[in-house]
């Protein structure tokens, strides 16, 4: 895992970035193949490993229950899961986890089906929105779970076993599709889940799936059917690259107006965002290695974005290209339809001089949960403007990277502090930066 001794780190701005660098498997992929390893009866290979802290923590949280991680044939980027022995852990060593990760709820469906049991403590993750685990709950009652909560967190059972039910989701969340399929897959009987989502990595979960053995019909109508089997074996699996690594980088280019090689990205993940990069004034070009980024010279153009869910423009797009867009020609629209505070970040960019107004209304067409609900989940970003150096705290991890690139595109030195904060989704965070010419200096 890439980890820093310092959380603190100086960043001198106006630099055009200029290189090459590499993305693994996707963060929003990785962890969960490794869960879904513990439903097999079988060793599992998981390759195109990022070496970052989530994966480590999910790797010691599989440890504790049992399972046997190594490292396969290609080092720390692939894994050999061995979920034979699995048991359940100690309440005292699952709550050393409590905080650090979202993972442990995930886990229920496959502990449920391994041993009978599950704990979960309390959960950690990014704050940029509500992220209730109620659905998660509720969907576990309805395949037959019984849930007793406890101050140090929650006790689940399956006195009966689980079985297959109808489920619908008030909206295709990530995390709760990632439930059902975990949970369904061994349960008896069929699973039908309506308003799944459909992300990419969603789609690599459900392969990993099969090759182990389970039975899931997915429809265009965003239904997502499951025939539970008695038993599922291992798989051999290379995880999908990390689509918001590339566009973080793809942003960092636009904005410092530089020019980055993103190896190993993908285009058929990066379609919504390549077409909103090309109408922002940035170039691309596509190759069987992966995909060039650059700022052709001239301006930017302000342009009318909308976040959605798959196969729309994602969340944790916008921030990066956020910063871009500050120096963009004219007035750039942002609507965040999926996290309800995650245009906090633009406090920060408007003190390195930023023109960036947020307001409650929805500033677009898309259907929104937040309307008329006092969320500041829209913006109006005026450019193009001069950003200064200035101290920054990193608030989360899209969020930081944002702030990175708009101390790469400022002028003048900037502080950012919690750059550790880095090491969950971006592998060698530092080693990249500077190979790409960045001046920055840790403290």
């Amino acid at each position: 895992m890439s980890r820093t001794n310092t959380d603190t780190m100086e960043v001198s701005g106006g630099t055009p970035l200029a290189g090459e660098i590499s993305v693994r498997g996707a963060k929003n992929l990785v962890p969960k193949a490794m869960v879904a390893a513990v439903l097999g009866d079988q060793p599992s290979t998981l390759t195109n490993v990022p070496r970052i802290s989530d994966v480590t923590i999910v790797r010691e949280l599989l440890e504790l229950h049992g399972v046997t991680v190594r490292d396969g044939a290609d080092g720390p980027h692939s894994l050999v899961l061995d979920p034979s022995r699995v048991e359940q852990a100690t309440m005292g060593d699952i709550e050393v986890h409590a905080g650090s990760s979202r993972i442990p709820i995930l886990l229920c469906g496959p502990l449920l089906h391994r041993v009978g049991h599950a704990f979960i403590p309390d959960l950690g993750g990014c704050r940029i929105g509500d992220r209730p685990i109620n659905f998660h709950l509720d969907a576990l009652r309805q395949f037959g779970a019984v849930v007793d909560k406890r101050p140090e967190g929650l006790q689940i059972t399956a006195p009966n076993g689980l079985t297959g039910t109808q489920l619908e989701l008030p909206y295709p969340s990530v995390g709760s599709t990632e439930q059902v399929l975990l949970t369904a897959v061994r349960a008896q009987g069929v699973t039908e889940l309506r308003n799944a989502a459909v992300e990419p990595e969603i789609i690599d979960l459900i392969c990993v799936l099969q090759k182990m053995g389970a039975i899931i019909n997915l429809d265009t109508d965003r239904v997502i059917r499951i025939t539970g089997v008695r038993r599922l074996g291992g798989y051999i699996h290379e995880a999908l690259p990390d689509r918001m690594e590339t566009a973080s980088w793809a942003c960092a280019a636009l904005a410092t107006g530089g020019e980055v090689f993103v190896r190993n990205a993908r285009q058929v993940d990066l379609m919504t965002f390549l077409n909103v990069y090309r109408r922002a004034g940035g170039e691309f070009m596509v190759t069987h290695e992966g995909i060039r980024f650059w700022h052709p010279g001239g301006k930017l153009n302000a342009v009318a974005l909308e976040t959605d869910v798959h196969p729309g423009f994602m969340t944790d797009w916008q921030q990066p290209l956020v910063v871009a867009l500050t120096q963009a020609t004219g007035l750039s629209i942002l609507h965040e339809t999926v996290y309800e505070n995650r245009l906090g970040f633009t406090e920060a960019l408007v003190r390195l001089g930023a023109q960036i107004q947020v307001f409650t209304d929805c500033l677009g067409a898309t259907p929104c949960r937040f309307g008329r609900r006092n969320y500041t989940h829209s913006a109006v970003i005026s450019g193009p403007t001069s950003l200064r150096g200035a101290d920054l705290t990193v608030p989360d991890l899209r969020g930081g990277f944002s702030y990175m690139i708009a101390a790469l595109a400022a002028q003048g030195r900037s502080t950012l502090r919690g750059i550790d904060i880095f090491a969950r989704g971006y592998e060698n965070f530092l080693p990249k930066l500077e190979g790409l010419g960045a001046q920055v200096d840790l403290r």
